[in-house]
């Protein structure tokens, strides 16, 4: 066995009890945002553990520290791209001057179409390296010269948010147009609801929104836990022998679009009721509805690693569309999941914009080891198989701190076997 691996597996296929989740890591890196200008009338409570959240509060406390200063302030990172997005945008209005890189695989993401963005805006942002990638050198406390930009929405809402959680700052406000169809709208209206909580008003007419300059209103954040983390004990449930687990502090009504897991899940034999304290999910089929042939994911994108694995192992024949965006994420997810379906005789084809899931093949391997290509959703995804197979290897599985640090602790806490 490889040193920087663990070996998964699950005796009794039960599961019972229940999970403690760590605050969302999307709504966490927003309300850092809100009160890196918002200041003391601004309180977050629930923050994430996850990795990316403390870089982004440490990111912070460094431009807190920084600012005004003459030096060039590096900001390094890593692997968080919503930290790169985000910062890209906060920076510019924070006097100083900052190098904000990170990772090998961080300087292969695209980030041009927001500095393009801002830079329309009267932002004074140079690439250091290759034009359209990080690294980015800025120069912060920019003269705002327009207040007015026009930004593809099929691309990452992640640069639509990162624009709209500065724009009460700027002196002239922002009228954010969306070019063409807007993908993940969830994350877009997630950011509009936190800046409400805190606030600010916005409209939204047609492709346009506009946030005028404002102040935030004293207010609390409160950090709802993570929907995402969630899912992958929605796949748990589905490939379980019989499951019962209780996810305090979820809500009906969520700000995440991952929240959509509820829903998708129903099809795959796993019922969700909530109460006033949480979410209860239980395992209600073996035989999950064939009432649907295609998976839309556009507008939750994150699900898709975790859906289309607990697909593969219940040999659920399934299309998928609204995956164009998982090519730029922390790795091309795509390559990624068909190279390890493959290990197992699945195929993940491609035909268009569309994803064709074909499980006719499927073995059932003594030994499987699967890769996670520095990608914390595909060590996530892939962990759920310890309970349709005799057991598995997750390789570097400490990617996972990434958004959910505790993810090993707590299945050691439901009966996995780690070694």
């Amino acid at each position: 066995m490889e040193s920087d691996a663990i070996r998964l597996s699950h005796p009794t296929k039960s599961l019972q009890g229940t999970v403690e989740l760590t605050g969302s890591k999307s709504e966490s890196n927003r309300a850092l945002i809100i009160q890196a200008w918002g200041g003391d009338r601004v309180e977050v409570s629930n923050l994430s553990s996850a990795a990316d959240t403390e870089t982004l509060k440490q990111a912070l406390n460094s431009v807190a520290a920084a600012r005004g200063g003459k030096e060039t302030t590096v900001i390094d990172i890593g692997p968080a791209g919503t930290a790169m997005r985000f910062l890209t945008a906060y920076l510019t209005t924070a006097t100083g001057r900052y190098l904000l890189t990170g990772s090998e695989r961080m300087k292969q993401r695209p980030i041009g179409i927001l500095v393009d963005a801002l830079r329309a805006l009267g932002a004074d942002i140079a690439f250091e390296g290759q034009a359209g990638y990080p690294p980015l050198a800025i120069n912060g406390g920019f003269t705002q010269t327009m207040d007015k930009v026009t930004v593809k929405g099929n691309v990452s809402s992640q640069y639509l948010s990162a624009l709209l959680l500065i724009a009460p700052t700027l002196p002239k406000g922002l009228r954010l147009q969306i070019d063409g169809e807007l993908t993940s709208r969830p994350y877009l209206t997630m950011t509009l609801d936190m800046l409400h909580d805190a606030g600010i008003q916005h409209s939204w007419q047609d492709d346009t929104i506009y946030i005028a300059p404002q102040k935030a209103q004293h207010c609390r954040l409160t950090i709802e836990p993570d929907w995402s983390a969630a899912s992958y004990w929605y796949a748990m449930v589905a490939l379980s022998r019989d499951a019962q687990l209780f996810l305090p502090n979820l809500k009906s009504q969520s700000l995440q679009g991952d929240a959509a897991i509820a829903d998708i899940m129903a099809h795959f034999g796993v019922a969700s009721s909530f109460t006033d304290g949480g979410l209860l999910i239980r395992k209600v089929t073996d035989s999950p509805s064939t009432e649907i042939n295609v998976l839309d994911f556009k507008e939750c994108p994150d699900l898709a690693q975790t859906v289309i694995v607990c697909a593969a192992a219940l040999r659920r024949d399934l299309s998928f569309t609204g995956l164009h965006t998982l090519k730029i994420k922390e790795t091309d997810r795509i390559a990624a999941l068909q190279n390890e379906l493959g290990k197992f005789g699945i195929k993940l084809l491609e035909e268009g914009d569309v994803y064709h899931l074909k499980t006719g093949e499927l073995q059932q391997p003594k030994r499987l080891s699967f890769d996670t290509y520095e990608d914390h959703r595909m060590a996530m995804a892939f962990a759920p198989l310890a309970l349709a197979f005799d057991g598995i290897q997750i390789n570097e599985p400490h990617v996972v701190e990434k958004s959910y640090p505790d993810f090993w602790k707590h299945l050691k806490q439901h009966g996995f076997v780690i070694t």
